[in-house]
């Protein structure tokens, strides 16, 4: 779609939740954009997610995986467990008081654009509309409402936040997607999302806006479904509503600085993450600045 045509809407932007083909399904739909892995595989001049066909899919964080790139097992030591008290009505009443019943900081047209049966929400707050940091928090829903995870620091693009997102325009898009595919340069680290290990496509170099290396920035990466194909690997290139709205924009790493477009994480919380989508729950993210998700 060439930058000349009029200006998409939001909801143009969100179309995978209105009357307007879904993508909540893992069958290929057309809300989604991937990246080709000989594009990935330039490592200085990045134009990154949202960025040109000529740069990767986004800028990336410093390398800090081991080698193996997965962490050990967690358990629990044998004789640690120590009885509980038997919970009583009071407890029960107050661990249900302490479960929003709605998302927390969203207004009634960003509410009205999750899907129903979304039963996981990745959050993603900016701080402002032209700040490059953001908060991210993972809610699951519970028969008694929204239980909320740990809050995550994050980044997003060099330029906050934008509505009407282009091609290169340096914003993250304001909207509600969902998250089907994801990937990375190291191994599965236990997801139930289909998983596209590439060490050449993932691979990444050269230095980020800040002057921090970008290297291992895609060691993991979820597909957010902008502009991309439902069902395809984050490195799928297709992008439904034309080369001009941009693309490739992802989870991944965060490499200490702001993005081309993509909301990045520190490792460890990419892995949990991974590790806690399930397609069964069907996931969606919900992102932008705190300002624009009130409305």
């Amino acid at each position: 779609m060439a930058s000349s045509t009029s200006r998409l809407s939001r909801r143009r932007l969100r179309a995978p939740f209105g009357n307007r083909r879904a993508t909540t399904s893992i069958t290929p739909g057309p809300h989604r954009l991937g990246i080709t892995a000989a594009v990935l595989a330039l490592s200085i001049t990045l134009t990154g997610c949202g960025g040109t066909g000529a740069g990767t899919a986004d800028d990336a964080r410093s390398a800090t995986v081991g080698a193996g790139g997965a962490s050990p097992a967690e358990s629990v030591a044998p004789g640690t467990t120590q009885a509980r008290p038997p919970q009583t009505s009071a407890d029960t009443e107050a661990s249900a008081a302490s479960v929003p019943a709605r998302l927390p900081g969203l207004g009634p047209g960003t509410l009205a654009e999750i899907p129903k049966n979304a039963r996981q929400v990745v959050l993603v707050t900016g701080e402002g509309r032209d700040s490059a940091t953001s908060q991210v928090v993972l809610y699951q829903r519970t028969g008694t409402g929204w239980e909320p995870g740990a809050t995550w620091p994050a980044h997003n693009a060099l330029k906050g936040w934008t509505d009407d997102h282009h091609s290169g325009d340096l914003h993250s898009p304001i909207g509600v997607f969902t998250l089907t595919d994801a990937g990375g340069r190291l191994a599965d680290p236990g997801t139930k999302l289909p998983y596209d290990q590439s060490r050449g496509g993932f691979t990444i170099g050269g230095r980020g806006f800040e002057g921090e290396p970008l290297a291992g920035s895609f060691d993991y990466v979820v597909a957010i479904n902008y502009n991309h194909k439902v069902g395809t690997s984050p490195l799928d290139w297709t992008r439904p509503l034309g080369a001009g709205k941009g693309g490739g924009i992802w989870l991944h790493v965060d490499h200490g600085g702001p993005t081309h477009g993509c909301v990045s994480l520190a490792q460890k919380h990419m892995k949990e993450l991974l590790r806690t989508l399930d397609p069964a729950q069907h996931p969606v993210i919900v992102m932008g600045d705190a300002e624009s998700l009130k409305h």
